[in-house]
């Protein structure tokens, strides 16, 4: 039994050191990615700039669009650069775990993103009774900030948006809550790339962004241990469900 105990530690350092120099690997790359990468960018900003002014009134019509592709890339690229900064950040953030009310949570977010929906008709349909779920509040913010952002997203182009957030508990401990839209949806067959760095399903012209959003989700979610999931249909909606656990006394399905 001793051995057994030994053998048991002696591993667990072992995998404290591999963790250890992962999270040392991982903070160099956060280095390497915020500083020089970003010094880069700058460089070439820069250098557009002063070709801009080089040129003056005397630049071609061609060669303008051009310089304005190069800076829209290295604007790009810099949105890009802070999805990876901010994936990092969640992957090594320790979790602050409570117990949330989760409905109340949904509606904070909903009044948030109040302010940009002028000119819009949008219809929420928010669960009244969601159950209080054991989680870091901060961070489920941050998730259902990203899914109700993208839902408004979706659904741009519908004269009405409709727009649900519902919940389901199971015996297993888990609550999924699932946010619904009206809006364009999306081709089922890809539905695993959704959830992946800079994957979009949509081109940028039809919608803005740099495809973050739901891997940035996923992230957070994961880290709760749960899971994510997707469904839809092109010009039929979509529907994000992502699961968190019942505090302990309320694990009853």
């Amino acid at each position: 039994m001793t051995i057994r105990v030994a053998a048991l530690q002696q591993e667990n350092e072992r995998l404290q050191r591999e963790l250890s120099q992962a999270r040392s690997e991982l903070e160099d790359f956060t280095y390497s990615v915020s500083h020089d990468l970003r010094a880069s960018l700058r460089h070439v900003n820069a250098y557009v700039q002063i070709i801009r002014e080089d040129l003056g009134d005397q630049g071609d019509a061609a060669t303008v669009t051009h310089l304005d592709t190069v800076s829209h890339a290295a604007r790009q690229m810099g949105r890009q650069i802070d999805g990876l900064m901010e994936l990092s950040r969640l992957t090594q953030a320790n979790l602050e775990p409570t117990t949330v009310d989760a409905g109340e949570l949904v509606r904070d977010v909903c009044a948030a993103l109040a302010p940009a929906l002028a000119g819009r008709s949008v219809e929420w349909q928010v669960a009244p009774d969601f159950p209080a779920l054991a989680c870091d509040a901060a961070l489920i913010r941050q998730a259902l900030t990203h899914l109700l952002s993208n839902a408004l997203k979706f659904t741009g182009p519908r004269p009405l948006a409709e727009i649900k957030v519902t919940w389901q508990a199971h015996a297993s401990g888990q609550c999924a809550i699932t946010v619904t839209d009206n809006g364009v949806g999306f081709n089922a067959q890809y539905k695993d790339k959704l959830f992946h760095a800079f994957q979009r399903l949509h081109s940028a012209r039809e919608f803005e962004g740099i495809g973050m959003g739901l891997a940035l989700t996923r992230k957070i979610v994961e880290r709760h241990g749960g899971v994510v999931w997707a469904s839809g249909a092109p010009d039929a909606g979509c529907s994000i469900s992502f699961t968190l656990p019942l505090p302990r006394a309320t694990n009853q399905g």
